[in-house]
C-alpha cells in the first residue's frame, strides 16, 4: 500500500514539473497535448480569400495539331456587289462568217425616170418637142402629150439629149420654166447624118418643168427620127433633197 501511494505521488510531481516548464509565455502549447488546460479549443471560422496573384508569363506555343476532318458545306451566301470593270483584254482573232440572213424589207426608194424618143420629122419650132416613144416612163412623170417633164420629188436631176441631124441645121434649147437653161447648134453637112447632143444638172422643185424646144426660124429644125435613127431625151432623179426623206 506505502509503495503504491509513493508511486502516484511521484508521478503528481514529475507531472506538475512538466507542466510547469510548459507554461513558458513566449511558447503557446499544443492545443491537442495533455497539457493544454487538459482540453482541445473550439476550430476558428474560415479565413477570407487572399488578393489574387499576378498573372503568369505566357507560355510558349506548342507544337501545329493534325489537320482535322473537312466540316460539312455551308449554305450558299447572298450574291456581292458587282465589282469595278477590269482593263480591256487583247483582241481575239476574227471569228467565222455567220451564215446569210433573211432579206429585209427594203426602205421606200424616191424614183423619177425617164427615157424617150422622137417618132415624127422636123418638129415645129418654138414649142416642145413632143417625143412620143417611150423607152421608160413608169413613174408617168413625163407627159407624152405635152412633151414635158414635170417634176414631182425634189431634188437634184441629170438630163441628157442625143439628136439625129439631118435635112437642115438644128438649134435646140433645153427649157426649166419657160426659162431656156442650155443650147445646142448643129450644122448639117449635105449627104451626111449628124449628131448634136447636151447634158446638164439641174435641181427642181416639186412641179417644174422641164422639156426640148427648137428656137429659131423654121430653118433650124432638122431633128430627124426613122426606123434606123432616134432623136432621145431622158432624165432621171440622182438624189432627192433631205426634207422629203
Amino acid at each position: 500500500m506505502r509503495s503504491s501511494a509513493g508511486f502516484f505521488l511521484c508521478s503528481l510531481l514529475l507531472l506538475a514539473t512538466h507542466c510547469t516548464q510548459a507554461a513558458d509565455p513566449e511558447v503557446q502549447p499544443d492545443p491537442k497535448t495533455p497539457c493544454a488546460n487538459w482540453m482541445g479549443g473550439a476550430p476558428g471560422h474560415p479565413g477570407h480569400n487572399g488578393a489574387p496573384g499576378r498573372d503568369g508569363k505566357d507560355g510558349r506555343d506548342g507544337l501545329k495539331g493534325e489537320k482535322g476532318e473537312e466540316g460539312p458545306q455551308g449554305p450558299k451566301g447572298d450574291q456581292g456587289e458587282i465589282g469595278i470593270a477590269g482593263r480591256e483584254g487583247p483582241r481575239g482573232f476574227p471569228g467565222q462568217p455567220g451564215q446569210k440572213g433573211e432579206k429585209g424589207e427594203g426602205s421606200f426608194v424616191h424614183r423619177s425616170a425617164f427615157s424617150v424618143g422622137l417618132t415624127e420629122r422636123a418638129p415645129p419650132s418654138n414649142v416642145p418637142i413632143r417625143f412620143s416613144k417611150i423607152f421608160y416612163n413608169e413613174q408617168n412623170h413625163y407627159d407624152a402629150s405635152t412633151g414635158k417633164f414635170v417634176c414631182s420629188i425634189s431634188g437634184t436631176y441629170y438630163f441628157a439629149y442625143h439628136l439625129t441631124v439631118y435635112l437642115s441645121d438644128v438649134k435646140v434649147s433645153l427649157y426649166k420654166k419657160d426659162k431656156a437653161v442650155i443650147f445646142t447648134y448643129d450644122q448639117f453637112q449635105k449627104n451626111n447624118v449628124d449628131q448634136a447632143s447636151g447634158s446638164v444638172l439641174l435641181h427642181l422643185n416639186s412641179g417644174d418643168e422641164v422639156w426640148l424646144q427648137v428656137y429659131g426660124d423654121g430653118e433650124n429644125n432638122g431633128v430627124y427620127a426613122d426606123n434606123i435613127n432616134d432623136s432621145t431625151f431622158m432624165g432621171f432623179l440622182l438624189y432627192p433633197d433631205l426634207d422629203v426623206h
